[in-house]
């Protein structure tokens, strides 16, 4: 049970751990929230910890004895290549070879919707459809993904990836209609992710119940993910509209989106 165990949080000075740290309060009994950045203020429970995913050393001794990690920590932007690769898939790879040497026994990985951000607008998209992403950012947590499947099936890690639709306290555009998670759902999300008996390998899309979005949602109720709210609500809030054709990952989806961040 969560309530007797230790998890380790990696970006826990980011937006998602500020929805989580609370919803895990009395629900672990430990939490160690990694980060390079100040982590404040801190509970009971919780230990901080200066680490960076790319030291493997300090992510070992970080993840020791631990019963569960949640990892977060990453550029959750498009970015210059050589920085994704050695923060997003690098920094990926040493948090599971950390958990590998430390026994831990599952590891939520934040995975994101651009991976299959090339999708047009009008195909409901299911985790086990191929990968299309629309970005050197999704490509960087596909190959997250590919890293999660590996430890999963070849190391026996209980191993959840959660492909992060528009996390915000509500849909800020048009597009968000479509992909918006609120936190309730974003915690109810991890908290499935972290608790769901016997997991193997899956993937589901982080996504509230809205009634527009482009993501199937039965992988997610599979592991007991049930989310309740829907982006609808604020529809008439909301100028623009998104066309069927789009693709699904909007401005992601541009080549100078990726073009201009380049060095």
């Amino acid at each position: 049970m969560l309530a007797e165990q230790t998890w380790v949080l990696t970006g826990a000075a980011g937006n998602v751990a500020g929805c989580l740290r609370p919803a895990l309060e009395g629900r672990v009994a430990r939490m160690r929230l990694l980060d390079l950045s100040a982590v404040a203020p801190l509970r009971a429970h919780e230990e901080a910890i200066a680490c960076d995913l790319r030291d493997l050393a300090a992510l070992t001794a970080a993840l020791a004895g631990a019963d569960g990690a949640i990892h977060l920590g990453g550029i959750a932007d498009e970015a210059p290549f050589a920085d994704l690769a050695a923060v997003n898939i690098v920094g990926t790879y040493n948090v599971l070879e950390a958990a590998r040497r430390g026994g831990v026994r599952r590891v939520v990985f934040a995975s994101t919707n651009h991976v299959t951000g090339l999708y047009p607008g009008n195909v409901t998209v299911e985790p086990t459809m191929p990968a299309r992403p629309d970005s050197l950012y999704g490509a960087s947590k596909a190959a997250g993904e590919a890293l999660c499947r590996l430890y999963a099936e070849k190391f026996g890690i209980g191993i959840a990836c959660i492909r992060i639709g528009t996390f915000e306290q509500a849909p800020p555009d048009a597009r968000s209609l479509r992909t918006w998670l609120s936190p309730a759902d974003c915690a109810a999300a991890f908290l499935a992710a972290m608790t769901a008996p016997d997991l193997s390998f899956a993937i589901f899309y982080g996504v509230s119940r809205n009634s527009r979005r482009f993501w199937d949602l039965a992988a997610g109720e599979a592991l007991g993910y049930d989310p309740h709210d829907d982006a609808e609500r604020f529809a008439a809030t909301i100028e623009g509209t998104t066309a069927d054709d789009d693709p699904q990952g909007g401005r992601f989806a541009s080549p100078d989106y990726t073009l201009e961040r380049q060095r």
